[in-house]
């Protein structure tokens, strides 16, 4: 199989490939289908028409290169996915509008300008994820499908509208369908108690209704997995993902694990919300993300983490961690280590032993807008690298410094073994 269909033999690329190509027709059926639409409720008015068009390339035009810069930043499944849904959505509103006899031009301009916006992140995101999802051999083979298929279906999907305008809200129905197919199933997890480990093995969206707790953990072990307002309760790890794509942990807390809270391996994630609960755990991570530098940016953003030897650690990783809450940890509060790509932007950190920002082992880090209050010396140790240190930038790596506000810590900011320390006016590396 691998000879006869060349790149689509590849799973993950066939997947992109054969949902982009069904978004695709979806996309052509309702650029015509909604041309029919404006002329029948404007009495065929051509300038209406151009109007409506005109709204969407508009809208797509005035964010195409701030869209290029976001969907590199991102991960861009996460990006095509909420694209996806953005779309459904104002398709399904076209065509629920339409049949109720409530659209306008007005309207239909206003949605058109939605769907532009959504649709000009779709191209950035698709192609930086190709390379990823495909072995390199076959990436130039993968490109060639992508293009023949872009277009083919350029003509032919909207070849396939007019065809279908007579049917004009039966074509932005399916259009939405179109978008609604790539979305993943959502598992209601009810209220009570359910007996883990729970291995994820299809991707999906593990949903937790009020009251429900998973004890003994949970294993992501498929790509695009989301889980979502969920209690975890013991486990070796809280939640393990491991060498898989696309995994969304939002409003999910977690507590008693024996190792980590959140154990993250050759992943991406990104990580919203969360509460992590490590006391009495001194060597156990809060949130653990390592090893994913090739993965693109992952995110840890709005978690509250207690105790625990780090609050938030990554090794040679690419995170954004921002708006956190760590405390009382017993290693470091926030760490950007063993060449790692970080930026810790507008955490609190409070009352950590020994040291509350590290930078370390020839990473890159940007903190900026953090507040550090009442770093405690972790005098039994004896090392002078946990004196109660704010900021400690160690190893050959080098940190840029913007607007934190340290407080009440014996020492503001250390850097040891040829480490550099910038403190900038303003932001940016």
């Amino acid at each position: 199989m691998s000879t006869r269909f060349g790149a689509l033999a590849e799973r993950d690329f066939r997947l992109v490939f054969s949902s982009t190509t069904i978004s695709a027709i979806g996309d052509g059926v309702s650029y015509i289908a909604l041309a029919f639409a404006i002329l029948q409720i404007s009495h065929n008015s051509p300038t209406a028409v151009g109007i409506v068009l005109a709204s969407r390339q508009a809208a797509a035009a005035i964010v195409t290169l701030a869209a290029g810069v976001i969907a590199d930043r991102l991960p861009r499944h996460l990006v095509l996915v909420v694209v996806a849904s953005v779309q459904a959505a104002v398709q399904g509103v076209v065509a629920f509008l339409l049949l109720g006899g409530h659209a306008t031009v007005t309207l239909l301009a206003v949605l058109a300008a939605v769907y532009g916006l959504a649709d000009v992140f779709v191209i950035p995101a698709q192609n930086g994820l190709i390379p990823a999802v495909v072995s390199r051999v076959r990436l130039q083979e993968a490109n060639a499908l992508l293009g023949l298929s872009r277009s083919i279906l350029g003509f032919g999907a909207p070849a396939l509208g007019g065809v279908a305008a007579a049917g004009v809200v039966l074509a932005f129905a399916g259009s939405a369908a179109t978008y609604v197919v790539r979305l993943p199933p959502v598992v209601h997890l009810g209220a009570g108690v359910h007996q883990g480990p729970i291995v994820i093995t299809r991707r999906e969206v593990l949903q937790g209704d009020p009251g429900a707790v998973v004890r003994g953990g949970i294993v992501v072990a498929h790509d695009d997995v989301q889980i979502k307002n969920l209690t975890v309760v013991g486990g070796e790890n809280g939640i393990t993902v491991d060498g898989v794509r696309g995994t969304v942990i939002d409003g999910v807390t977690v507590e008693g694990a024996k190792l980590d809270g959140i154990h993250v391996r050759l992943a991406g994630v990104v990580i919203r919300n969360c509460t992590v609960d490590m006391l009495g755990n001194r060597l156990g991570q809060g949130i653990d993300i390592s090893f994913n530098m090739d993965l693109g940016m992952s995110m840890v953003e709005g978690c509250t983490v207690v105790g625990g030897q780090q609050g938030i650690t990554t090794h040679s990783s690419e995170t954004s961690i921002m708006d956190n809450l760590v405390s009382r940890t017993t290693g470091q509060a926030i760490a950007v280590d063993e060449m790692s790509m970080g930026m810790a932007s507008h955490n609190a950190v409070r009352d950590a032993l020994g040291v509350g920002l590290y930078c370390g082992d020839r990473s890159m880090c940007m903190f900026d807008h953090n507040t550090v209050i009442g770093t405690r010396p972790d005098a039994a140790s004896g090392l002078r690298n946990r004196r109660g240190i704010a900021v400690f930038v160690d190893f050959q790596s080098e940190a840029d410094l913007w607007h934190n506000r340290l407080v009440a810590n014996p020492v503001a900011v250390n850097a040891i073994t040829n480490a550099i320390v910038r403190t900038r006016s303003r932001p940016g590396w």
